[in-house]
């Protein structure tokens, strides 16, 4: 009877773990793409977050989150981070991003000092997925479904054009489930 007990929890643990292992391959079957093309001196300036996935560096609970880019003499991008955590704190964090494709739509963005920016994975993907011709709203992610932000310039923008970009990151593969809606006070 233990045997039986066993052999039959042993097979039901591999069917589980095929079976996630087909739901997970189903669920971002390709690479992320980013728009061919981004006219830099139209994205550059003031953007809010409406919108982005859970990540390690951002704290669930901040609002008021901010970024600004600005073009550097070296044509690469000043980035300057900003929010307010859940202590109420002004939190800001400064980086650089590297252009990766002759259209600007795909970068490399690194938040070390400049002295250790050469260290091998120590740039995190930014690659421009949907962008309005008026450079208005952005959806922001990386090549692995890992990490998403829709942003815009303004820090609230029409629920219909939310929806039609979080459906742009739907269609390229990633899981919204644990979205978490940017705030602005």
């Amino acid at each position: 009877m233990k045997k039986k007990n066993l052999l039959f929890a042993t097979v039901a643990i591999g069917v589980g773990v095929v079976l996630y292992r087909k739901k997970k391959s189903k669920s971002v079957t390709h690479t992320p793409q980013a728009i061919e093309s981004v006219d830099l001196s139209k994205y550059l300036g003031q953007w809010y977050e409406i919108a982005r996935l859970p990540n390690y560096f951002q704290d669930r609970a901040s609002y008021n989150t901010s970024a600004h880019y600005a073009l550097n003499p070296d044509q690469t991008i000043a980035v300057t981070n900003r929010c307010i955590d859940k202590k109420g704190r002004n939190k800001t964090a400064k980086g650089t991003a590297f252009v990766q494709n002759k259209g600007n739509s795909q970068l490399k963005v690194s938040f070390l000092p400049k002295c250790l920016q050469w260290l091998p994975c120590t740039k995190g993907d930014y690659w421009v997925l949907r962008l309005d011709e008026d450079y208005q709203t952005a959806l922001i992610g990386d090549g692995q479904h890992k990490y998403l932000w829709l942003l815009a310039r303004t820090p609230e923008i029409s629920e219909e054009t939310r929806q039609s970009f979080l459906d742009t990151a739907i269609e390229q593969g990633y899981d919204l489930s644990s979205l978490i809606v940017g705030e602005h006070r």
